[in-house]
Formats: C-alpha cells, structure tokens, sequence
C-alpha cells in the first residue's frame, strides 16, 4: 500500500497509520536523505525479525537505528564527549555511526555483536515518523535484490572486514519499486525519485575513527 506524502507538510493521519503498521510487526518502506530504507519499529521483535530475514544479512553493521536526534543514541549506546561532538558535528547527515551498545541493548535487537549502526537522516519523513512512534526505527538499505523475497545467509560474514560498497544499480529511485518487495506492508512516497546513494559508515567503536564504507558523506572532514 502507497500512502503519498509531502514531506514539508506530512498527513499526521498517515504517520499514524504507519506507526500503527510497525507496532503491529509490519514493514514499511521510506525515502531517507540517501536512498529508499525498509523499517520496522524497534520495539517489535516480529518487525526486527522479519526485517532481518527479507535482509539477507547477518552482519549487524548492515543494520541501522534511525534517530531523531542524538539523545536517543546514549538511550542505548555509549558515547563520551569526544564521540559526541564527532556525531553531532556530522549529524543530521548520510552517516553511520558505529557505536558501542549499553546493556540491553543487544537482547533487545537480538543481535551477537556488542556494536550498533546509529544515524540521523537529515530528510523529514523518517524524523516525522521516529517522532511519532517516539521511538528509533529498525533500517536497513532497501535493494532490488530483496524483490526475490526472504534471502538468509547460509554463513556468517567476515565482520573484521569494510563493507562493500552497494551498486547504484541495486538501489530503488521510486517508491513505487518497493511495492515488489514481498511483506512490505506500506510504502510512503514522497512522488519524488530519490538519489542512487548510500551512506558512510564510521566505526567509532574503537579508540581511532574507522572508515567501513565510504558513501555520500566525505570523510575525512
């Protein structure tokens, strides 16, 4: 299902629709400041593992929490003064930020790594709606190579490794692609093709900054 949106002066009606479709375990799809993501709410465990299972990933790197604003990253991860201001310098922006994670935090994604992927995309529509479920959503980069349906890894990855980057032409430009995308329950369209692109990934996990993916944001800055 489309719901249309306009994202300077979204239909607070449609946000609640959609937060309803992720409280309920569903999936929905959304344009972002990069490309399209698919989004579950993090306090639904039936979201998470369906997101995680039409995925096809079991590196958590993978994985983001779309935030709001930064004072949702230390509700569960550390981060110190000095990570803080890398953050908040570079945030709302197309970064990643991976990040230590406080106790629970793990459980609660049902994920093995003691890390997690934060960010704050600097586009209103998942803002809008991160607000409305006053709570971070669950993301993953929407690709066309979901549109098979549920992919799961047979073996684990290399997570020692950078993240390759994602083909420009694996990426969706309209919202009406992602109606392909098998348990996508909602699409919102902004009626606006998106750019072809991905974020950077900063490993900030460690005592050095660590590039995994360079993607549209610069880095060094």
């Amino acid at each position: 299902m489309i719901e249309y949106v306009v994202p300077t002066n979204i239909d607070d009606r449609v946000l609640t629709r959609a937060a309803q479709v992720l409280e309920g375990g569903g999936l929905a799809a959304l344009p972002t400041d990069t490309s399209w993501s698919l989004v579950c709410s993090l306090k639904s465990p039936e979201g998470i593992k369906k997101l995680r299972r039409l995925s096809g990933e079991r590196d958590e790197r993978h994985f983001t929490l779309l935030c709001s604003d930064i004072s949702q990253f230390g509700e569960l991860c550390s981060l110190d003064n000095s990570r803080f201001r890398l953050v908040k310098r570079l945030s709302p922006g197309p970064y990643v930020f991976i990040l230590k994670t406080l106790l629970g935090t793990g459980k609660a994604l049902d994920i093995r790594r003691k890390e997690a992927g934060m960010r704050i995309p600097d586009y209103p529509v998942p803002i809008r709606l991160i607000e409305t479920l006053a709570h971070p959503l669950y993301s993953i980069t929407a690709k066309k190579s979901m549109q098979g349906g549920d992919v799961w890894l047979t073996e684990d990855e290399d997570t020692d490794t950078e993240l390759p980057p994602i083909p420009e032409e694996d990426l969706f430009e309209g919202g009406w692609e992602l109606e392909g995308i098998a348990g996508v329950d909602m699409v919102l369209d902004s009626g606006e093709d998106r750019e072809r692109i991905f974020s950077t990934i900063l490993d900030l996990s460690g005592d050095e900054v660590r590039l995994l993916r360079r993607g549209a944001g610069p880095w060094p800055v």
